[in-house]
């Protein structure tokens, strides 16, 4: 094993391939003495210290929280290209007092489901993206106050400052309101702390009930309004049980949509009245008609515009904060890295590295639980990066003015009816990049080798041609360890393929076959751009105007040049996290249930039969 000074160095394709099998094996418990966590914790340290100057909260027994890192890492500023090349943090005093900082840590996790109070793990030009679980029910709340008293010993202790064992006192009422007062104002004070300005809350229910009981709440059905000084986002969004439907339906998440009528299902999506929200251009009124990818898009795209165009931090939670927001954090981290600005200093394979250990493993998803349930939430994290390569998500774009239509939501969208709220605002269409599919699409088939798992940063994969404006598919991890994804050409709503001429057919093969800009199908996008060849000889016909003249074919290649270069870039670094994540999860995963089932034939059966990768009767392709 390696020093530690050189782990960032050594992180290879094949470390990637180690961890997820440990995570396949264990969820991480701090308390537990996790070693192996402990030298991934510190993997993640190093790689965190190439980019940002950081402190550190120490959590080692678990006494803040059971099930996040031994060591949370309070990102502070991001490094010169000097500190970078001297590559270790300049002894300067902490933006944080940390031991009052954990102080104020101490006092508000109990106002959090599971104690998972709220803590920052993506920094962009000062802001914090924040996570954390929802906010506790009274039930919770009395029971670790009761357990700490117990364990913590004397009143006045650290571990329950100001508190006192439930027994005769105030009213039930009375006293539960004291202690909802006393705690959710210390998480407030936390999240000021941060300047966190917006919450999004991706919970399908307003309060978490089991066997009759409130056992979570959330800061959007707060009676007491405690919260009115953050801008609360209802963003419902399916929970891990739902990607256990994505996988039965052959890992195609544009043929299928959430059933919103679901009895437990009460929360709705609630945009409120801002001027920073009202700038998105989605039309807000249509979520419940969305794909999941569709729906994984604006979400996406809405959480990216909060942070990078708004001047205060977010905190993102769902009910626990293990699978739905670690989701969202890692596509937050890895479209800000592909983009350069954050974690800029690090290759494919690290940023993979890193937001697999710190943002899934370290802050407690259960992978051997989900994968056990085929609730693969964590594999479509990183197949959702081919749809997320375009402009629309990145910085850049954000950086230009939007185009807002007439129409679009400028007074909050609450999408049923109340007469406390305004009445319905938004564009009648959405800008989200793909439409949704509710047919079959023709497929074209690739394959990819599970022994090519090394990527060269800058490179694409050979034998791959994949526009980043085309529909594609899911990869799916085949049992034979390599993997498989298709190709779909564009659905209805996009423009429809036009013939492309032999000698860019040719020009094609030959020079540019890995450009997302160019495929031999397709050279316009889905929004009618025109994108790589615009002219030739061959059919002037099948271009019209453009090829009217040279000065305006000219205009509109300088036009389009730079965000061509940003959007290849962009998508050849998407590209190869993807990759080399799902080569790791084909051998670690798919591999590892294939062995362990007691009929490995008709497992094979099963499995090419839902993620359609048989060719023939016996023949995988």
């Amino acid at each position: 094993m390696s020093e530690p000074s050189d782990l960032a160095d050594t992180i290879k394709p094949e470390d990637i391939h180690s961890l997820l099998e440990h995570c396949n094996k264990t969820t991480h418990k701090v308390k537990d003495g996790d070693i192996q966590g402990e030298f991934i914790m510190e993997r993640c340290l190093l790689l965190m210290a190439r980019d940002y100057k950081y402190s550190v909260i120490t959590n080692f027994n678990g006494e803040l929280c059971g099930h996040y890192p031994s060591k949370l890492v309070m990102l502070e500023y991001q490094l010169t290209e000097a500190e970078k090349q001297s590559r270790k943090q300049e002894d300067v005093q902490s933006f944080y007092d940390v031991e009052k900082l954990r102080e104020l840590v101490k006092h508000a996790r109990y106002a959090r489901c599971r104690s998972r109070f709220a803590v920052p793990v993506i920094l962009y030009e000062g802001k914090h993206v924040c996570r954390s679980a929802t906010l506790s029910g009274g039930a919770e709340m009395y029971g670790r106050q009761g357990l700490d008293f117990l364990f913590s010993g004397p009143p006045g202790s650290e571990a329950s400052p100001n508190m006192s064992a439930p027994g005769p006192g105030p009213t039930p009422s009375s006293g539960e309101m004291q202690m909802f007062d006393r705690y959710r104002g210390q998480d407030i004070k936390l999240l000021k702390e941060f300047s966190v300005g917006y919450i999004c809350d991706l919970m399908v229910e307003k309060k978490k009930v089991k066997f009759g009981l409130n056992i979570t709440s959330s800061e959007k059905v707060d009676k007491e309004n405690r919260y009115a000084d953050f801008c609360i986002l209802s963003i419902p969004y399916p929970g891990c049980e739902f990607f256990k439907e994505w996988k039965d339906n052959s890992y195609l998440g544009e043929t299928m949509t959430f059933d919103w009528s679901q009895n437990y299902v009460d929360a709705v999506l609630d945009i409120p009245d801002d001027p920073l929200l009202a700038q998105v251009g989605i039309d807000w009124r249509k979520y419940r008609s969305w794909d999941l990818i569709r729906l994984t898009q604006n979400y996406l795209k809405l959480l990216l515009h909060i942070l990078i165009e708004g001047d205060t931090g977010v905190l993102v939670h769902c009910i626990s904060g293990w699978d739905r927001t670690p989701m969202f954090i890692s596509l937050l981290r890895i479209s800000l890295w592909a983009d350069g600005v954050a974690h800029a200093s690090l290759n494919p394979t690290e940023i993979l590295y890193l937001t697999l250990a710190y943002d899934w493993y370290l802050f407690g998803h259960s992978l051997p639980d989900r994968v056990n349930k085929g609730e693969e939430i964590l594999f479509f994290c990183f197949n959702f990066m081919t749809y997320m390569s375009s402009e629309e998500f990145s910085v850049s774009n954000k950086r230009k003015p939007s185009r807002i239509d007439s129409e679009c939501n400028m007074e909050g969208v609450l999408l049923e009816t109340d007469p406390r709220r305004h009445s319905y605002r938004g564009s009648n269409t959405s800008i989200s990049s793909v439409g949704s599919s509710g047919q079959d699409p023709a497929l074209a088939t690739f394959h990819i080798n599970s022994d090519e798992d090394t990527f060269t940063p800058g490179m694409a994969s050979p034998n791959v041609v994949m526009p980043a404006h085309h529909r594609q598919t899911p990869l799916r991890p085949g049992i034979d360890g390599a993997v498989h994804f298709h190709v779909t050409h564009p659905s209805a709503s996009s423009s429809s393929p036009v013939a492309v001429p032999s000698s860019v057919r040719h020009l094609a093969d030959t020079g540019r076959a890995s450009s997302p800009a160019c495929g031999s199908w397709q050279v316009i996008s889905s929004t009618g751009s025109l994108r790589g060849y615009a002219t030739s000889s061959d059919s002037p016909q099948s271009f019209g105007s453009l090829t009217d003249s040279s000065a305006s074919s000219s205009r509109l290649s300088s036009c389009c040049e730079a965000t061509e270069i940003q959007e290849t870039t962009r998508w050849k670094k998407l590209d190869l996290v993807r990759k080399i994540f799902h080569n790791a999860y084909a051998n670690k995963i798919v591999c590892k249930h294939s062995r362990d089932a007691s009929s490995i034939g008709m497992l094979l059966d099963q499995f090419a039969e839902k993620v359609g990768i048989r060719g023939n009767r016996n023949t995988f392709v």
